[in-house]
């Protein structure tokens, strides 16, 4: 999607008191059930998941309640892993401003996503190590379910009537095209492995390395044209509500989306999941550490988690997806919630950190006055800053002082990911 349709229009706050009381208004009729289940089997011991359904936007208020899921596929050892699982939370919920409503909340998570993803990636990198993982990371705020992912593990939604979406896309070398050239451009080289004789096997990975991925968090001995800016992509369920399956790619190199979602309906999420690796074993074998995370979205007044689909599909399957009308956003929220319709609200996947941290006149300032790294949320001197638009040929602001702004090593890590100047990462 092209970055004018992934981005939305910001709102004027009001006051937090008036949007918390009308949040707890409407809290009582439309505020879903989550349960979860999670089930692993372990080859390399690299796999790692986190689940926190106790977070609140606004502490002590639990109208403000949201909960998060995420799993980290750990490769080359698993510091990286267990490294994101203990801080990319943090380090998204730090990039969020305060005192937003649950909506501006929400329109204000792809970007504080990107930041929290590229600021766990500087951190673990500046430790030395040279440990990479994937991050699948999912948050479920009522009916609204933001993903934002890196690598190959993946999350699906099943909805009733058997519909199957993929919430995230592949960063594999060999299945996108479109990473692979902009890998290439970025100074990276890629093709497979040589043996003995010139023949070429496996799958294409990017040298020096020999990763198979395009984006991760960690890898520095491969190069920063790896890059950590995540997929991300925000859907609002009708109140019919839904089913997530998160797992790791010892799931999806042995079964497809909708055979992991076939094989677990009916069940409870507990048992989904185990049901979901038990068909992964079956077909494959433990290959590799497979994890996986099921996720169900319940209405209020149903407990049940979703059946298996009917025979006859719903002629109006084609319409699954509808964009958000920004002139009737309410008004067609309810209707496609009616029908049983998932709504798209925002979906982004460009790699250009001048894409995805926005163009706001007033993006970047803190509260106190001074302005912040767009990324690392460090203090900054109006001297000090750069705007993340200087410079760049992929900006959409003819105005280079124009924020948000980043600090001189958050600058620096940017123009490597871009391939403007050698990544100069030293592995000792």
């Amino acid at each position: 999607m092209a970055s004018g349709e992934g981005r939305r229009r910001h709102h004027d706050l009001v006051p937090l008191a008036a949007l918390l009381k009308k949040e707890m208004k409407s809290e009582k009729m439309e505020k879903p059930t989550v349960r979860y289940g999670h089930a692993a089997q372990s080859k390399k011991g690299e796999d790692y998941f986190l689940v926190k359904t106790d977070c609140q936007r606004v502490p002590g208020n639990s109208s403000t309640s949201f909960s998060v899921f995420a799993i980290f596929d750990g490769h080359n050892g698993n510091a990286a892993a267990i490294f994101a699982r203990e801080n990319l939370l943090n380090h998204v919920l730090s990039a969020l401003p305060r005192g937003l409503g649950r909506d501006e909340w929400l329109q204000a998570l792809p970007r504080a996503l990107v930041a929290g993803f590229v600021k766990t990636d500087k951190e673990f990198q500046s430790r030395g190590e040279t440990s990479g993982t994937t991050a699948t990371f999912v948050i479920v705020d009522r009916w609204t379910v933001t993903v934002a992912s890196v690598g190959d593990s993946r999350c699906i939604l099943d909805t009733q009537g058997g519909a199957v979406t993929t919430l995230t896309v592949d960063h594999r070398l060999e299945e996108n095209i479109e990473e692979r050239e902009r890998v290439t451009a970025s100074g990276g080289e890629v093709g497979r492995l040589s043996i003995v004789g010139g023949a070429e096997i496996g799958p294409l990975r990017c040298w020096p390395g020999g990763l198979c991925l395009s984006r991760s968090i960690g890898d520095m001995d491969v190069g920063e044209f790896i890059v950590p800016v995540p997929y991300v992509k925000q859907v609002k369920l009708s109140n019919a509500g839904g089913r997530l399956v998160i797992a790791s790619d010892g799931i999806w190199d042995a079964v497809s989306s909708e055979v992991a979602a076939k094989s677990c309906r009916g069940l409870p999420a507990e048992l989904a999941a185990t049901q979901v690796v038990k068909e992964a074993l079956r077909t494959r074998g433990l290959k590799d550490d497979t994890t996986c995370i099921v996720v169900d979205i319940i209405p209020p007044d149903n407990a049940l988690p979703p059946t298996p689909p009917p025979k006859k599909h719903n002629k109006f399957r084609d319409l699954f997806f509808r964009k958000r009308s920004r002139d009737s956003a309410g008004k067609l929220s309810k209707k496609l919630s009616a029908i049983n319709i998932v709504e798209e609200l925002f979906e982004e996947g460009s790699a250009m950190l001048a894409e995805r941290l926005g163009s706001d006149e007033n993006s970047g300032q803190s509260t106190s006055g001074l302005f912040v790294c767009a990324v690392c949320q460090v203090d900054l001197a109006p001297s000090e800053g750069i705007s993340v638009h200087a410079g760049s040929i992929f900006s959409t602001s003819s105005k280079p002082w124009q924020g948000p702004f980043l600090c001189f090593d958050c600058r620096d890590k940017k123009d490597a990911m871009e391939g403007k100047r050698p990544s100069g990462v030293k592995v000792s």
